[in-house]
């Protein structure tokens, strides 16, 4: 019988969905899926990578962040998932979702909060949904999906359905993406 909780090593256990933020046509021949931790270094070093990667592939790519708040080394990540959340509700996730990897020591509530006014966030509406948690249930189910697909640390990433093994490098990455392409 499985549950909530079975793992199933180096598949993706939920597809991209409109629940997702998303870069990329759904119908580009390759899906690639991070699950990621505002706060990691390891996910700061591959956001320029990524970023960089869905320049040069942006008609073979669809890509999708997940959230994955490794909240008992990293005291903001999950704060830092929420803001990113939150500001997508405005329509502004992809902003502060790179605000947050280019400043991840900055990622107090004080400093989130003027960098939301600087995306030009509705500030009260940003802030109520933060001291509400209102998309904590969001953060959460990327962290479930990350653990029954077999995510043990950050970043990680699944190259249509199947995770990537490799080094979290431009040409690593890159060569990975081309075999499916």
């Amino acid at each position: 019988m499985r549950t909530s909780l079975d793992i199933q090593q180096g598949q993706l256990q939920m597809p991209i969905s409109r629940r997702d933020h998303t870069i990329g046509s759904p119908d580009a021949p390759v899906i690639l899926v991070e699950f990621g931790d505002y706060q990691c270094p390891y996910c700061g070093a591959a956001h320029p990578v990524v970023t960089a990667l869905l320049d040069e592939r942006a008609s073979a790519l669809f890509f999708a962040f997940r959230h994955f708040p490794l909240t008992n080394v990293h005291e903001n990540a999950q704060f830092a998932a929420e803001s990113a959340e939150a500001a997508g509700a405005q329509g502004h996730y992809w902003e502060m979702h790179n605000w947050l990897f280019e400043h991840q020591r900055q990622l107090q509530p004080s400093a989130v909060m003027a960098a939301a006014a600087a995306i030009g966030l509705d500030i009260d509406r940003f802030a109520q949904d933060l001291a509400a948690h209102a998309f904590l249930p969001k953060v959460q189910e990327d962290f479930m999906t990350g653990l029954r697909s077999g995510v043990n640390g950050t970043p990680t990433f699944f190259i249509n359905g199947a995770r990537y093994e490799g080094p979290a490098t431009l040409e690593a990455l890159t060569e990975a993406v081309d075999e499916f392409r």
